[in-house]
Order: C-alpha cells, then structure tokens, then sequence
C-alpha cells in the first residue's frame, strides 16, 4: 500500500506487530513485516512490540516501540524523565552490560556487511565505571522564553531540560541559574575540564548570570597526566575518564617501539599524538579543522618528534614521505 509521505518522509502514523530481530547501527531494534525492513526506536532483540511508523525512507519504515508485548530480560525502567522526548539517550532502557554487548555487535555487523569481513576482529567493549554524569560538554538550544533544552529528535519541537542524568554535575548546577534567562540566546555550549575545573562557555553571558564564567577563548583539560589547550572550536572527547582508558588501550594494542614511526590521522588537538610521542621516534599528524591545529600547536610544544600537518586525510595520506 503507497503512504503519502512529504519531503522529509513523514506519513500518517501507522502501527504494527512486529518481532524485533536486530539492532541497528543508529540505535533502532530492526524487524520485518510482510517482507518491508522496519527500524523502531526504544525496542530490544527477542521483543515482540507494536512499533507504531511514522516515517518511510527508502521503502524502510522508521517509528518508535509503543507498546512491548514480550520483553527482554534486559528491558529496564529508564531512570530521565526525559527519555524518549528529548531525542538524546537511546538506550537507557536497557541494562548497561547488554548496551556493551550491542555496541560491540553493531561493530561486528559494520565490518561484517561494509567492509566485507568474514569474521570481523572485534573485541568486547569497555565499558565505562559510571555510565551517568560522564558527559563534559553540553550544547543547549534556547526558546523564546529563555529557557534552555533540547530539540526533540526527528522534529522541531523544544524541550525544556532542568537536569540530565548523562551531564556531569558541574554543568546540571549551572543549568537553574540560565532558566527562563537566556531569552534572544540561540544556544547556550557549556564545556568542563572534569580534571582542571576550568570551563568554555559560549556565548558571553556576562549580563545574564555573572556568577557564571563565560566567553572564554579555550579551556584546559588533561588526560592521562598530558595537559591540553581546546578551544571552543575543537573537537575533545565527552567523557574524560574513558578517554584516558582509551589511551591506555591504544597503547597497549599497538604495542609501540621506540623506533616506530606513527601516522595520527584526524589527530584533532594532538589527544594520542601527545600521550605517544615519549614511546616512539616519530608522530605524523593530520589534521584539517584550522582551529584545533592551532591548539595542537601549544600542545605539542613540548614534544619535537610530532609533525602536524594540516589538511585532509585522504588528500594527504598519498603524497606523504617520511
């Protein structure tokens, strides 16, 4: 049967009774009805659930888990009373241990149907020791009432947030003091250093909340004892403590020599690039974002073995000579 759909895929709602067979690499449970593939947010493998769709893309229906009939073991209250509107979290209902497991799974099924390997070498993920409050960088939208929130996924409607379970703390106390404040603000960026106390925060909001420190150039973080200039520009990883276990684990994986040369493709603000230039000869890094060469510029400062070169991965990989 043919839905009238407008441009962005949009349809008049309509439900069905599927099994949930998959998961897919967006997060959605996958099943099959009457041999159409269907994508349903908030569901889990092994459910039988009524998915009610509401998007159609490529003859693929695209909705949500309205009602679970048969639920997975793994199936836990979600603890935000956000969860589902704000368009944020995923997976928070289900069991964290099991979320590895996915993870790993949407990996494997990558490697597996796109890179075409046979048995994809992928190892069990490493979970974080606290899968709440990590978050160190938060990007609020703003409404006309000056509240701040997000924008529900898949739609334009906004969402006031007055605390976010995966935000670090620090962050969720300055949330109250901006409420109902911002208005004529079209986002308000918050950014921690979980392990300097120093923050970025855009834009300036001096005349709003002054307890608030703002309109700073770059903030400092450090990593794995490495100290990093990020500016508000630059790309950081949002969670501090599983950045420095992934540090560890590259370094572990690689199993480095001290006359190895390394290439750090996409090396951002020099995070691995630093962390191994002491172990290794030489660090090749590329980079193409202008505004973290330019931090990865102080932050190497300490390091003359790392060569930064600015530019495309794919364009500079084939002229590069050692």
């Amino acid at each position: 049967m043919s839905r009238r759909k407008d441009r962005q895929g949009r349809v008049e709602p309509y439900r069905l009774s599927v099994t949930l067979e998959d998961i897919a690499y967006e997060g959605g449970a996958l099943a099959r009805h009457d041999g159409k593939v269907i994508f349903a947010d908030y569901g889990i493998p092994g459910e039988d659930a009524v998915v009610e769709v509401d998007r159609e893309r490529k003859g693929v229906g695209i909705g949500r888990v309205v009602e679970v009939i048969s639920a997975a073991a793994d199936r836990v209250e979600p603890p935000c009373p956000y969860f589902g509107a704000c368009g944020g979290c995923q997976w928070q209902h289900i069991r964290y241990p099991r979320q590895l497991e996915l993870m790993a799974h949407i990996v494997r099924e990558q490697l597996r149907r796109i890179g075409k390997f046979e048995e994809p070498p992928v190892s069990l993920t490493v979970g974080a020791d606290d899968p709440w409050g990590y978050r160190n960088h938060a990007r609020f939208s703003v409404n006309r009432e000056g509240e701040l929130g997000f924008v529900v996924r898949h739609s334009r409607r906004f969402i006031r947030i007055d605390h976010c379970l995966i935000m670090h703390p620090w962050i969720n106390e300055a949330l109250p003091k901006l409420q109902g404040k911002s208005a004529g603000l079209h986002q308000v960026a918050i950014r921690y250093g979980v392990n300097t106390d120093e923050v970025l925060i855009h834009p300036d909001l001096g005349e709003i909340e002054p307890s608030i420190p703002s309109a700073q150039r770059y903030y400092h973080e450090e990593l794995a004892g490495d100290r990093f200039r990020i500016s508000g520009a630059s790309f950081f990883q949002t969670n501090t403590p599983q950045a420095e276990k992934l540090i560890g684990l590259v370094r572990q994986r690689l199993r480095i020599k001290s006359d190895d040369l390394l290439l750090d493709a996409y090396a951002g603000v020099g995070t691995f690039a630093v962390a191994l230039a002491p172990d290794v000869r030489r660090i090749i890094a590329i980079e193409e974002s202008s505004a973290a060469v330019d931090d990865a510029m102080v932050n190497i400062s300490g390091a003359p073995n790392i060569q930064y070169v600015k530019g495309k991965v794919e364009a500079i990989l084939p002229e590069l000579t050692e």
